[in-house]
């Protein structure tokens, strides 16, 4: 959320800034309502000079035993105006406040301005995409053959998007949460949480998913819960109304939480397979920092996500998003896109965030500054999607037998190096 004070004043520049994500600012519908908030503050400072003025006369005139009620009656029909024009100010307000709710976070001045994801900038690549003597399938064909991913009996269960993993496959999926894990606590400095897996609206408001994207979310009927869309939520939410001693600054947090999503707004992409499903596994990071940390932090948390497709030995590359392609509440993002051979291309696996103090200043989570308590930078990515890190595993490593080879620093989670073609592992 934007602050009220800084938008006004500068409301030109940022509906510039903003133009260039694609989202025109109503830039008249503000100035109406900025005007009229004015007037009616200005209004209501005539009016307390002319009760001020009310005051004074009747002061003198009791001083000199004359009649006061006439003055009187006209000091109360003002402060009765002033109430009035209070109410007026503070409904304006939270017009503006709600309008502001609804409005994108502006760009940092190094992102590249663009329309769409055609308009990325790809900043590095990692490894080169396999080749293979024989044409390589696609996890949906290669799951199903091997018997450890099952989407029959899983749209049985539930429906369409929902998968069940079998055997080696559960496996390989419980493998990669421990191994994301440990190398984010024991290596990347970060500290394990297990939040709840259901949020309040309060929570969901103050990162950005509520009010604007309710239909990408699942609501829990006859309560104020919501089931988490990534563990962002409720591990930015921890703070929430807290203000942060600067020393401790930054904090870090990872945590491994199932993720739901409606996918209102995929039009059919990604519909098959386990790429966008309305279920899935993610190991999150999140990061509060002081303002002058944040990009630093950023850079940080992109490698520390990296760091896992490094060690898979799976390639990949890393792109800025254009202003057209950014997330709602983003200042900045990198994405991570990992290669899948059964696709032939590079998929997104991990979407690193600067927030500034976007999500800060919606969930009010400040820290103590010399003169006043300041609101503090949130950060957060995916360090990785499981699923998607299960699918380039699985489609880079498959063999012309029809067996999958397990990347070498998954070996001691799985006791083994190999899914063999009867799904056993080997």
């Amino acid at each position: 959320m934007h602050d009220l004070g800084a938008f006004r004043a500068n409301l030109d520049a940022v509906a510039a800034r903003l133009a260039t994500r694609g989202k025109p600012l109503p830039i008249e519908q503000f100035r109406d309502l900025d005007q009229r908030r004015r007037a009616a503050i200005t209004e209501t400072e005539q009016l307390r000079a002319e009760q001020n003025a009310i005051s004074r006369e009747v002061a003198t005139l009791r001083k000199q035993g004359l009649e006061t009620s006439g003055l009187q009656a006209n000091s109360r029909a003002v402060g009765e105006r002033i109430s009035a024009l209070a109410g007026q100010t503070e409904a304006l307000d939270a017009e503006f406040r709600e309008l502001l709710a609804g409005i994108p976070n502006i760009p940092h001045e190094s992102v590249p301005v663009g329309a769409s994801a055609e308009d990325n900038v790809e900043i590095r690549r990692v490894g080169e995409p396999p080749h293979f003597d024989f044409e390589p399938k696609a996890h949906w064909d290669l799951g199903p053959d091997l018997g450890i991913l099952d989407f029959d009996r899983a749209a049985k269960i539930t429906g369409a998007r929902f998968a069940v993993y079998m055997g080696a496959g559960a496996k390989l999926e419980r493998a990669l949460i421990n191994f994301m894990l440990d190398v984010h606590t024991r290596e990347h400095g970060y500290t394990e949480t297990l939040p709840p897996f259901m949020a309040n609206s309060a929570s969901l408001f103050g990162t950005g998913q509520l009010p604007k994207f309710a239909e990408d979310l699942f609501k829990i009927d006859k309560t104020d819960y919501w089931l988490i869309p990534t563990a962002e939520v409720p591990v930015t939410n921890l703070y929430r109304d807290e203000v942060l001693d600067p020393a401790r600054l930054p904090i870090k947090f990872c945590a491994y939480t199932p993720c739901f999503r409606s996918e209102a707004g995929s039009y059919g992409r990604d519909v098959r397979g386990i790429i966008r499903q309305h279920q899935f596994q993610k190991v999150e990071l999140v990061k509060f920092t002081l303002p002058e940390q944040s990009y630093d932090e950023l850079d940080r948390l992109t490698a520390d996500a990296e760091d896992i497709l490094r060690r898979l030995g799976l390639p990949f590359r890393t792109v800025v998003l254009s202003t057209g392609d950014m997330g709602f509440g983003s200042a900045k993002t990198y994405d991570i896109e990992v290669w899948l051979p059964g696709q032939n291309g590079y998929k997104e696996i991990s979407s690193c965030s600067n927030y500034e103090a976007f999500q800060a200043r919606r969930a009010n989570i400040r820290y103590k500054a010399p003169k006043k308590a300041e609101f503090a930078h949130t950060l957060n990515g995916s360090g990785l999607a499981v699923g998607r890190t299960w699918v380039a595993v699985v489609e880079n490593g498959q063999q012309r037998d029809g067996s999958i080879v397990i990347p070498d620093a998954l070996r001691a989670f799985m006791n083994a190096e190999r899914i063999q073609r009867n799904g056993q592992l080997a």
